[in-house]
């Protein structure tokens, strides 16, 4: 039985930064100077195991941030615009705000459903992906998600539209 002995100079890259300039800089690091070699002991640290929840909670939770998020939480807070608004000559309530820079409370989410349900329309498109070897599903899905994309679509145009006090559609 042969002892095989391991040599550095036979491995390729296992040599470390030092050893590797100490033959090109000599005059820098001497013969004098050599890696110590340090054995340090193991520390063996507990593991706390701590509950973490599913990944479908954490998306959950990303998406109910970004509804937050698009609904404009932020303009909300800082502004606090009235929740709905009345046509000053004939008293009927506005849903939208006739200014392109200002927004009622309930068109801030209106427009934000909207958006969500055109993001849940280009999930689908991708999860209809999935399903390539059920072509009736994959068609069922991505016929659904083409129809979330272009309601939504739709929608935000006409509420902007509207909220430039132009025709509806341009028609």
């Amino acid at each position: 039985m042969q002892k095989q002995t391991s040599n550095k100079e036979e491995v390729s890259g296992s040599e470390t930064i030092f050893e590797k300039i100490k033959d090109k800089t000599p005059w820098i690091f001497g013969k004098t100077l050599k890696k110590p070699k340090i054995l340090f002991p193991r520390m063996n640290r507990g593991k706390m195991d701590i509950p973490l929840p599913g990944k479908s909670i954490a998306v959950i939770a990303v998406y109910v941030v970004l509804f937050l998020l698009q609904t404009g939480i932020v303009y909300l807070i800082y502004r606090d615009p009235p929740a709905l608004g009345a046509d000053p000559t004939t008293g009927d309530p506005l849903f939208l705000y006739p200014d392109i820079n200002e927004s009622f409370i309930i068109e801030g989410i209106v427009a934000s459903i909207f958006i969500f349900l055109c993001s849940a329309g280009f999930i689908m498109l991708y999860q209809a992906s999935k399903y390539v070897y059920n072509k009736a599903i994959a068609i069922r899905i991505l016929v659904v998600g083409i129809v979330l994309i272009l309601a939504a679509f739709g929608a935000l145009q006409a509420m902007t539209s509207i909220k430039l006090g132009e025709r509806l559609f341009n028609i």
